[in-house]
């Protein structure tokens, strides 16, 4: 994999026969959403089309990459660095990389909770896979698995120093995962107005339960919906004990096929992020809570009780 491009097409130069430059994706969504689920079956039915691919786990969960792996937990880069350079030793790919069907998948990691910060975390986990090769690799599609609700420097790696193509976000029809999509987008913003090249491919609905609210939010911002996953009970099933279902000729394949598609002829686009009212606009009131009017508090709301009027103490002279 050559060194990352920040051009939005990848470049290829046909009397050379080189290969079309890697697509690097962010997946961001709301913690729980169900990106590790999305991107375990994506990934798993893009190599089984033909296709190489590598998953990246950024989250200091550490679990991108469990559906994929059967439940099993997979080294961590951070952790396996920790414990080589203990050790003396240099860290290997055979070391934190691992593989299914023809998926290579791994997890950056994180520190436990109160002992590191996890943005930190995934700055140094990026600095390792650079010293590993990550940029001679070569596979068709890398896929990165992003925490999107919250909002610390690390986690937004990708889309500030353009480290990818383009950003897909997982939402679902709730407000706070449209709200964290919503954040994603204007980060979007923010860095392309700072000379960044990264786009938004656009959103993927999952437990789709056809209220329709995300995919009003896609609408409104710009972005075109790849894929609804609906909320079904055998989908949710199969998920709690890690089943892959994006597999062809499954009862789920061509839903993960047609995701599969659209992911990779998906454009980036510039989005339009909405205002907080704008959000809110996208569900009822009685779901938000929009007719509650504001009513600001008092001193005496403050102290509990009156307030009595104090002598002032300023000192006042007569005029001579």
């Amino acid at each position: 994999m050559n060194a990352i491009q920040k051009n939005i097409e990848p470049e290829s130069t046909p009397e050379d026969g080189a290969k079309k430059e890697t697509q690097i994706i962010a997946i961001y969504g709301k913690g729980g959403i169900g990106k590790s689920f999305t991107l375990a079956n994506l990934s798993y039915m893009m190599a089984q089309q033909g296709k190489r691919v590598l998953l990246i786990g950024c989250d200091p969960k550490s679990d991108t990459t469990s559906l994929l792996f059967g439940g099993k937990a997979c080294p961590t880069i951070i952790q396996t660095s920790s414990e080589k350079k203990l050790a003396g030793e240099e860290v290997s790919i055979s070391d934190v990389c691992f593989k299914r069907d023809g998926v290579f998948a791994m997890e950056l990691g994180g520190p436990d909770v109160g002992r590191g910060c996890g943005g930190r975390g995934i700055i140094h986990g990026f600095e390792l896979l650079e010293k590993l090769g990550f940029h001679d690799w070569g596979f068709d599609y890398v896929l990165l698995d992003f925490l999107g609700d919250v909002v610390c420097g690390g986690f937004g790696l990708p889309i500030a120093r353009d480290m990818c193509q383009k950003v897909i976000v997982v939402g679902a029809n709730d407000l706070q995962s449209l709200y964290v999509a919503n954040n994603v987008c204007s980060a979007v913003e923010y860095f392309r107005k700072m000379g960044g090249n990264v786009g938004v491919a656009g959103m993927v609905v999952n437990k789709d339960d056809g209220t329709g609210e995300a995919a009003a939010f896609a609408e409104k911002v710009g972005i075109p919906v790849l894929a609804s996953i609906p909320a079904h009970d055998d989908i949710r099933r199969k998920s709690a004990n890690y089943e892959i279902i994006g597999i062809p000729g499954s009862e789920w394949g061509p839903l993960f096929e047609e995701l599969g598609e659209n992911v990779a002829e998906s454009g980036p686009r510039l989005p339009a992020s909405l205002t907080q009212d704008g959000l809110l606009d996208l569900f009822a009131g009685k779901d938000t809570g929009r007719d509650f009017v504001l009513q600001p508090a008092s001193l005496e709301d403050m102290m509990g009780r009156p307030i009595e009027e104090k002598p002032s103490l300023e000192v006042v002279y007569e005029s001579v």
